[in-house]
C-alpha cells in the first residue's frame, strides 16, 4: 500500500517566505509517501505582469525554498509535488517540483497556460513523463492541463499508477472532470487546489478549494470543502492502476487505434 495526500491552503501572494514556512509546520509530523500541493504554492498566483513573476521566480538549482523542502522531504522521509515560479536565464515557467529525500528529482514546465499566464510565463517545454515513488509510478500535470484529454491520456501511455495534479483553479468544473480523466485512463489523481483570494492592483481571483483524490475507474475517494484548509491522507493499491481490463476481451490501452488519431498531432491554427 501507499500513502498519498494533499495539502490545501491559502498562499498569501508575494509572501514567499510566509508560505514556505506555513507549508513546513503544517507537514512537519506527517507520514506519507507522497504528498501534493497547490500550483504556484510559495508565491500566488494573480501576478501584475511578467516582471512581477520574473521577480518571484525562482531557479530551484539556486532556490532557498528548494532546500527547505528537500530538507523537509529527508526528515519526514516523504516526496513531494509542488508547484513552483522556475525562472531560468531569460524565461519563467509555471513548474511543478518532484523532491523527496534525495533532492530534486523533476521539473514539469506547464504545457497549457491559461488565460492571463500567457503574459507571465513561457510555455512549458519539457516532456510528460512519469517517476518512480517508492514502487508507484508518478507522473504530473498542471492546473489547466486538465482540459485537455490528450495530457492524462499520456501520461497512462507512459505507465502512470498517479497523476500529481497542482492546481490554481478558477473555474468549476474541473474537479468533476478529473473523475472522467481517471475513468477514461484507470489511474489515480491527485488534484491539490487552493482556496481563497488572491487580491491585486488590477483586480482579484478567487480560488474554488476542493482538493480532491480520484481512483481509477473514476471513484471519487475524497473532496475536500471549498474554503477551508486541509490536509488530507489516504492509502491507496497503485497496483489498481494497472488493471487496464474492461471486460474479459477489451483492454483500455491496448484497444486503442493509434493510426486513426494522426490527426491529433496536426497543429490546427
Amino acid at each position: 500500500m501507499f500513502t498519498v495526500g494533499y495539502y490545501q491552503f491559502r498562499p498569501h501572494f508575494g509572501k514567499v517566505g510566509r508560505n514556505l514556512k506555513h507549508v513546513i509546520k503544517n507537514l512537519s509530523g506527517v507520514r506519507a509517501d507522497l504528498l501534493v500541493l497547490p500550483e504556484l504554492a510559495f508565491t500566488g498566483y494573480y501576478f501584475r505582469d511578467r516582471e512581477e513573476t520574473r521577480a518571484l521566480a525562482e531557479d530551484p538549482a539556486r532556490s532557498n525554498t528548494v532546500e527547505a523542502l528537500v530538507r523537509l522531504c529527508r526528515e519526514q522521509d516523504f516526496y513531494l509535488v509542488a508547484g513552483f515560479a522556475e525562472r531560468q536565464a531569460d524565461k519563467v515557467f509555471n513548474s511543478a517540483l518532484l523532491l523527496g529525500p534525495e533532492g530534486l528529482i523533476h521539473t514539469y514546465r506547464k504545457i497549457h497556460l491559461f488565460n492571463q499566464e500567457k503574459d507571465w510565463f513561457d510555455p512549458g517545454d519539457t516532456p510528460l513523463s512519469i517517476r518512480q515513488v517508492r514502487g508507484a509510478r508518478v507522473g504530473m500535470m498542471i492546473c489547466f492541463d486538465w482540459i485537455f484529454p490528450e495530457t492524462a491520456r499520456s501520461l497512462a501511455v507512459l505507465g502512470a499508477d498517479i497523476v500529481a495534479h497542482p492546481s490554481n483553479l478558477v473555474l468549476s468544473y474541473c474537479q468533476q472532470t478529473m473523475l472522467s480523466r481517471c475513468l477514461e485512463n484507470h489511474i489515480f489523481a491527485v488534484t491539490a487546489n487552493r482556496f481563497g483570494k488572491d487580491v491585486r492592483p488590477q483586480g482579484e481571483l478567487k480560488f474554488t478549494g476542493k482538493s480532491q483524490i480520484v481512483a481509477p475507474k473514476g471513484v471519487l475517494l475524497h473532496r475536500a470543502p471549498s474554503q477551508r484548509e486541509m490536509l488530507y491522507l489516504t492509502r491507496i493499491n497503485p497496483d489498481e492502476a494497472r488493471q487496464k481490463d474492461i471486460t474479459p476481451r477489451n483492454d483500455l490501452l491496448a484497444d486503442r487505434r493509434p493510426e486513426f488519431y494522426r490527426i491529433l498531432s496536426e497543429r490546427k491554427d
